[in-house]
């Protein structure tokens, strides 16, 4: 069933958000035992994260980027809440990791992987969705009419010491 396109211009709801770049590049397509373990591994973390509602993952987003490269946005409650499920002890992140280095340790190089953090503050961020469905950071809080967080972009962005806000 397709997702239901929202006519018109929507953006996400206002609020601090910590968004969280994770992926995967196959550096050795053949060695399939050292990039494998890696790549099963997200899937059960992201379902172990949708069972926990409480758990301060607030939505994703799976992109390909080509054939060697995985790419996931997460969109988090706070940097705190991140930072717990990667070291909570009895999840699937801490032996994952633990795996992924100890093949590292061991000369494998068949599969690398990244992330980045970022801890937006509310009235830093801004998004616009024309003629989509819920999507990105609004599938992840809340979509909400542009007019309700400003018709120009600038508006979206608000107040920012330092940032010119002219046209």
């Amino acid at each position: 069933m397709a997702a239901k396109v929202i006519e018109g211009r929507m953006t996400a709801a206002e609020g601090e958000v910590t968004v969280f770049h994770i992926g995967m590049r196959i550096n050795g397509f053949l060695r399939v035992g050292q990039w494998w373990p890696a790549f099963v591994a997200m899937p059960r973390m992201l379902r172990e994260l949708s069972r926990d509602k409480g758990g301060g993952l607030l939505g994703y987003r799976l992109l390909w980027g080509g054939p060697r490269l995985i790419y996931l946005v997460q969109y988090w409650s706070s940097p705190e809440a991140l930072q717990a499920y990667a070291s909570a002890s009895g999840r699937e992140h801490r032996p994952a990791w633990a795996d992924f280095n100890r093949r590292v340790r061991e000369g494998g190089t068949a599969v690398g992987i990244w992330h980045e953090t970022y801890v937006v503050p509310a009235g830093a961020h801004e998004e616009v969705y024309v003629n989509m469905p819920v999507f990105g950071l609004a599938a992840a809080t809340e979509a909400v009419p542009v007019g309700r967080r400003g018709e120009r972009a600038a508006d979206r962005l608000g107040e920012r010491p330092g940032v010119s806000r002219s046209a």
